[in-house]
């Protein structure tokens, strides 16, 4: 699901929303979760998962196509994790099929 599949979902489930009005909000909720990010804090949604930003240190790395040494500068990397809820949700065990849809 894209940006603008997410706005036409919420837009249906709330029809007394306009739709330009829903995507001022995603739109808000993701910059606040950008700009957070990139001041270096923690976002946590309960029941659905905690971005956050981990430092990656500089290192040596290798090209590919040549074998030559390349060094690697340090970087800030986007970290999302899980929360237990979602875990919940992704992993639960599929419904049984019954016996005669499973015939067909």
């Amino acid at each position: 699901m894209i940006k603008s599949e997410l706005v036409l979902k919420i837009a249906e489930q709330n029809p007394h929303l306009y739709q330009r009005d829903v995507e001022k909000i995603v739109n808000a909720i993701l910059d606040t979760i950008g700009d957070a990010l990139a001041r270096g804090d923690r976002v946590e949604l309960r029941g659905f998962g905690a971005f956050s930003v981990k430092k990656r240190d500089a290192r040596t790395g290798r090209n590919p196509r040549t074998g030559e040494s390349v060094s690697i500068s340090e970087k800030v990397v986007p970290v999302f994790k899980t929360g237990k809820e979602m875990r919940q949700r992704l992993n639960a065990p599929a419904p049984k099929v019954m016996k005669a849809a499973a015939a067909q």
